[in-house]
């Protein structure tokens, strides 16, 4: 009698696990990957969600080679210019100044891990256009929390949504794990829920 499918999500995100529920996959554990995710010298926005989300499913692949490894990965950026994870309100209010008015991408990767090794990826991009931000708008969201932690310095799921003119892509490659995607990749390398 063949085992279970496992499926190891290789990240601490609450909103990807969210995700992961709201397409009926539960996984059977949650570890994070413990890397340096800064960007490497020249490395664009799209090649850097790509490889963080592949390293990420990889390192815990490592430990877990039963099992298919989830990782991903999501980056906001202006041009070639990647916006931090906001670690404080100061960082947050300088993200929403400079997507105040404009187009901005969010890249998000993501990769499998299939027992036996294969692996697979995806890069999702989508494009989200926010208003013009007032100071007072600014302001307004930084007493909410929400922006600390988050690539970009917003949650779109959240009080930022207020902000967005226009999104095209994604909306859950926005949140942080595009639910087509994976479930694609998931079903391609074999994993069925049971």
């Amino acid at each position: 009698m063949a085992s279970e499918p496992r499926l190891v999500l290789a990240s601490a995100s609450p909103r990807r696990l969210d995700l992961l529920r709201q397409i009926g996959l539960v996984p059977d554990a949650v570890e994070a990957a413990d890397l340096d995710e800064a960007p490497q010298p020249h490395e664009t926005p799209r090649r850097l969600a790509l490889r963080l989300a592949q390293a990420k499913a990889m390192y815990v692949a490592a430990r877990a080679p039963d099992a298919h490894v989830l990782g991903a990965d999501t980056v906001v950026a202006v041009g070639r210019r990647v916006l931090p994870k906001a670690e404080d309100a100061t960082e947050v209010r300088a993200c929403l100044r400079l997507l105040s008015g404009r187009a901005h991408r969010v890249l998000t990767g993501v990769a499998v891990v299939a027992p036996g090794g294969r692996v697979s990826s995806r890069l999702v991009e989508s494009r989200v256009h926010f208003k013009r931000l007032s100071e007072g708008d600014i302001e307004t969201y930084l007493t909410c929390g929400e922006g600390i932690g988050k690539a970009g310095g917003y949650a779109i799921q959240g009080h930022a949504g207020a902000m967005v003119i226009s999104l095209q892509g994604s909306y859950s490659g926005v949140v942080g794990l595009p639910l087509y995607e994976t479930a694609n990749l998931l079903a391609g390398l074999g994993y069925r829920r049971s």
